[in-house]
Parts: structure tokens; sequence; C-alpha cells
């Protein structure tokens, strides 16, 4: 059993903070006491403000409250000064706090805030940074599908800014997106594009997250040798960078490895030290994360009088931290834990602690659950007075009647809990299929807009070809031709230099034609003046002229439709495209193009009777051709449809919307 500890959990592997500002200090090992002589030395000024946040963020992890001070005056003097960049910075710094205190509503309303003022005062990589922190709060919350919409707006600012650092942060944040909806192997991709960009970086600290992503959705995949391996890498990542938290982060993942290889000793040492060295370096979070993994392990070996050790050290440590989830999962283990022991009465307890944290999480709340467990505290109140009845028939009469009614609410608690449970399930599901689709739709319309843009710069450099071939190269030969028809008439020549200068002509003729069939082929004139009727019939009979193949054209409703030029011309270079493969492929000597327009519908169908072959083929087809074809009908949300035998010809339907 692996450790309930995720990737959400890491709160400083999501949140971006102060990106814009970080050329103020790049050292980490900043004295506090430097930082404010900066401060009463400062000016009233931008810099002032990011020497706030700067002081406020040293102070962070030993003085919370001291750090939320100075992030107020930070935000304070932004007002006062009009410091738009400085008043969304705020919210970079001030939501890391309410994170750890586990305030992810009110952190979402601050990124939100954040977001609005970078989308009227910011750049680009402001926005990243704004859609990266809201992003996270709405994984925090558990709703992942908005928590990817924003990762992956934040994802194609930071592509379109060229910015490595914000590109790997948000594949991390998607890796662990997908790795809670349980698409670890989608979750692994994108973490191991991040790996990419951080090597790339020669960032250590980016290296040992990313890693630790891949790491995660390994142990899910029960690749546990890989995921041990990747933990063994972060953890030399720590002792080489003197990281504290990169190395709780490689032996608190290398106990988890060990403990789902069944590797006891290996695991207990791990989760030992790590709680050893978290005390030393004041890290709770992640003692209380390794007392969880020693429950687990001592669980699953039976020695429950030390895992119930553990599980009481993780609770109280849970509710210093303010962390709701931890703490709702160390009450589940608790009441597991007594009911293995047959502490009944303790095991309802605890379950109704965890039904209660849960519902203030969750927001659902269970009235059979509760008056169950009412009932069960009715019943525990009035134990007192069975005691002191002296009558030994009464006493035993009481007994018999206490253990059935306890029978009864255990009974009826196990059914409701059931019932909710799979209640609860089918909701998770369906919901996280919900998202999934929607993640999908989002990468689909991403690849889209990719393959749109491809054809238009085509299309684009297409017409810019045919303009300089034939105004250009066309106006120069045709010049050429005239000068030398000039001086034939000025020369005197022998029979012999005539024929050769006559056969040079035609020669310069044939190249003028050529030059001219290239052009048209790459922007037909008859396209762009006259529509994609004609041009199609135009097309046909040069095929018909060159006498390479046969091909009948035949158009419904086209002749006076109204169709849009982008259509018109990705149509056009389908047709172009699969006459092209019929001459080269097919051995045909007839081939039949039909073109129909129906309301808001086009199909078109080619046809031939060469020598067909097996369809199957196309599926591992790495031909340019082809994939241009299906490039172009998925750009018009079209659907293609492929008939052919060896010996039988072939057939091609394709269906468009207008």
């Amino acid at each position: 059993m692996v450790s309930n500890r995720s990737v959400i959990m890491r709160k400083p592997l999501l949140v971006i903070q102060g990106i814009f500002f970080c050329f103020l200090f790049h050292a980490h090992g900043q004295k506090t006491d430097s930082l404010q002589k900066l401060l009463h030395l400062a000016k009233e000024d931008s810099s002032k403000v990011l020497l706030y946040y700067e002081y406020g963020e040293a102070l962070e992890n030993n003085d919370a409250d001291s750090a939320v001070y100075y992030y107020q005056k930070g935000k304070e003097l932004a007002e006062k000064i009009g410091f738009k960049k400085g008043i969304g910075a705020f919210a970079s710094h001030y939501i890391v706090i309410l994170n750890n205190r586990g305030e992810f509503k009110e952190a979402l309303k601050i990124a939100k805030e954040a977001l609005d003022i970078y989308k009227i005062s910011g750049d680009k990589k402001d926005l990243a940074v704004a859609y990266l922190n809201v992003g996270s709060e709405w994984q925090y919350l558990s709703d992942f599908g908005l928590a990817a919409d924003h990762y992956l707006l934040a994802k194609k600012m930071a592509e379109e800014t060229g910015d490595k650092r914000l590109q790997r942060i948000t594949n991390n944040n998607l890796a662990s997106v997908f790795i809670e909806l349980h698409d670890y192997e989608k979750g692994r991709q994108y973490a191991e594009k991040s790996l990419l960009i951080a090597k790339e970086l020669k960032n250590d600290y980016a290296i040992s997250s990313s890693m630790y992503n891949i790491a995660t959705a390994n142990i899910h995949l029960k690749k546990y040798d890989t995921a041990l391996a990747l933990y063994k890498e972060i953890e030399a990542i720590g002792n080489k960078t003197a990281d504290d938290i990169l190395l709780l982060d490689g032996w608190l993942g290398m106990a988890d490895a060990y403990s789902a290889l069944h590797k006891h000793a290996a695991a207990e040492e791990y989760y030992n030290k790590v709680i050893s060295f978290s005390k030393t370096k004041n890290t709770p979070e992640y003692e209380m994360y390794a007392c969880m993994g020693m429950a687990d392990l001592l669980l699953k070996t039976g020695n429950f009088a030390t895992a119930e050790k553990y599980i009481n050290e993780g609770v109280e440590l849970a509710q210093k931290l303010e962390t709701k989830l931890e703490l709702k999962d160390l009450y589940l283990k608790a009441s597991l834990l007594n009911e293995k022991r047959g502490n009944a009465t303790v095991a309802l307890a605890y379950r109704q602690k965890f039904e209660m944290l849960n519902d203030s999480i969750v927001g659902e709340k269970s009235k059979n659950l509760v008056s169950n467990l009412e009932a069960k505290y009715e019943f525990e109140k009035n134990e007192s007075t069975i005691k002191q009845l002296t009558a030994e028939n009464k006493i035993h009469e009481l007994s018999i009647s206490r253990k059935n009614i306890l029978n009864y609410i255990l009974i009826g608690s196990a059914a409701a809990l059931l019932i909710i449970s799979l209640l609860s399930y089918r909701n998770y599901k369906h919901k996280q299929k919900l998202q999934q689709q929607r993640i999908a739709e989002l990468e689909t319309e991403k690849q889209l807009a990719a393959t749109e843009a491809v054809l238009k710069g085509e299309e684009k450099e297409r017409t810019r070809l045919a303009k300089d071939l034939h105004d250009g190269l066309g106006g120069m030969l045709s010049g050429i031709k005239f000068s030398f028809q000039t001086m034939k008439g000025n020369l005197i020549m022998t029979p012999d230099n005539a024929q050769a200068f006559e056969r040079s002509m035609d020669m310069l003729d044939s190249s003028i034609k050529e030059m001219r069939r290239v052009a048209h082929n790459m922007m037909p004139e008859a396209l762009v003046k006259f529509g994609l009727d004609t041009a199609l019939k135009d097309f046909c009979n040069d095929i018909n002229k060159s006498g390479a193949l046969q091909v009948s054209y035949q158009s419904i409703g086209l002749e006076n439709a109204a169709i849009e030029q982008t259509t018109s011309i990705t149509i056009f270079r389908i047709v172009q495209e699969l006459i092209n493969n019929t001459m080269k492929h097919a051995a045909a000597k007839h081939a039949i193009v039909q073109v129909t327009k129906s309301d808001e519908n086009i199909s078109i169908t080619v046809e031939d009777n060469g020598k067909g072959f097996n369809t199957t083929i196309l599926n591992h087809s790495k031909g340019i051709g082809w994939t241009n074809i299906q490039s172009r009908v998925e750009y018009l949300k079209g659907k293609l449809d492929v008939r052919s035998e060896p010996g039988k010809g072939t057939s091609v339907l394709i269906e468009l919307k207008a």
C-alpha cells in the first residue's frame, strides 16, 4: 500500500512566488537584517514594495505572522503609489501562507484578483504566473478540470514568450493533475516533458520536482524499481546542493517505494530517517507524512500498538498544521486500527470524526450516518445507568439489549456508509470523466489551431510563389523571347544555325508554358476569380489534355454556391492530392470526381478503376500526401472514408460542413 501523500499536497511545487522581481536578491541566504536595513533606507517607490515582499518571504518559514505583516505593508505601498504589478504580486506571496493554513478558498479569491489586475496591467509572463496560481488553487480544491484549463492557458503564454521556466512548471503541474485523475501514464508523459526542460535549464530543484512526479506516476503504475531509482537521484541532488527539502523528498519517496516492494525494514529505516531529520530542521509537514507512512506499514505487518503511536503523532501534527485532508486520512487509519483490534466503540468514534471532517471538506452531509452516530452517543450515555442496576437478571437483559442495539447501529452505519460510498464513487467517476473530456477537447482545439496556421501559411506561400513565377520569371522569359525574335531579323545565319535557333525558341516556349502550368497549379487563377466549381473543372480538363488520366468531373449544387475562400482552397487541394495519388500509384485509366453541395453539407467523391490496395496500410502510412489529405479533412471537421481492394479500384468519400 502506497502512502496517502500525493503531489497536490506538495504546496511549494504548485504556486509561483514573486517571479517578476526575482532580480533583486538571487541568494536565498541573504540575511534578514541586511534586508531590514535596505527597507529603512529605501524611498517610497516600487523598489521598496518589492523589498517588503522579499523581506516577508525571508521570514515566511519561521514567522508566518510577521511575513503576512510585511506582505500587507508592500500591498499598501503599492496601492498608494499606483504600482499595479506590485498589487498583483501580493497574491503570489500571501497565497502561500493561506495554502499552508489550508484556506484554499480565500487563496483562490486573492489569486483571481491578481489575475484580473494582470489582464489589464501585466504582460504575458505575468499572466502565465497568475493563471498558474489560480490553477493551483483549483487543484487544491479538487476541481481538476478548472485547474487544467488555467494550466493550459499558462502553458500557451509560456510557449508564446519562450519562457522555459514557466513551460517546465506548467507541464509539471499538468502532470500532477493527471496523476490526481488516475491517468498515470499521461501524468508521467507531462512530467517527462517537464524534466527535459529542467535539464536544459540545469536547475537542480526543477529536475528534482519533475522526477518526483515521474516517480509518483511510476509508483501507481507499479513500476516500483523505476520509482525507487528516481527517488535515489533526488536524494543525490539533495546531498549535492545541501537542500533539506530535496533530501526529505528523496527519503520519503524511497520509503514509499520500499513499502510497496514489501521491503519493510528498508521502508521503516527511511521513514524514521525522515521523522528524525524533520524534527531537526523544523519541517513538520514531512514528519506528518512519514508518520502516516509508518502507520500504513505497521498496519500491514500487524504491529498495532506501534501503529497507534505513529497515528497519534500524525494527528497531532496535522492539527498543528491545520491540514484537514491529512487529518481526515489519519482519523480513518485510527478507525481501521481499532476495528482490527476489536475496539468497536473507539473505531466508531474515529469514524465519526472522519465523516464529520470529510463533510466539512467535501460539503456533503449524511443524515442517516449522523442519526446512527447520535443514537450511538445516546446509547453510551445510558451505559452508566445500566451499570448501576443491581438485579442480575435485569443486568443480563440489558446487556443483551445493549449488544443488539450496538449490532443494529453498526449494521445501519455500515449500510449507510456503503450507500454513501457507492454514490460518491459514481459522482466522482462521472466528474472525472467530464474533466478528462474537457482536457481532451482543449488539446484537440490547440492541435486544430496549429493545423489551421500551417495550412494558411502554406496557401499564403503558394500564392506568393505563384505570383513571383507568373509575374516575375514569366515576364523575364517573355522578354527574352521577344529579344530573340528581334535579333533573328537582324542576323544572317547559316541553315544549321537557323535550325538550332528555332529549336532554342521552341524550348523557350516550352519553358514558358511549363512555368505557367506550375504557377497555375500552385494557385489557379480560376479558383480566385471564378470559384471552386470552375477551378476543379479546369484542373480535370488539364489532366485530360495531358493524357495521363481521363477524368470525368461532375458537380451538383456547386455552380452558384457561396463557399468561404479558405474552405474552397482546402477542398481544391484535397481533390488535387487525390488525383495525383491516382496517377502515381493506381495505374488507372479513368477516374471520376464528383462534388455535391446541399444545405450546409459538401460531399466529395473520387473514384478510379486502378489496381486498388489494402486500406489497412493507411494506418501506418508516413507519406506526406496522405498526411496532408487527413490534416485538411480534420481542419474542416469532416469525415473521410476510403474503400478499396486489390484489383477493384479505389473510392474515397469525404463529407464536410460547408
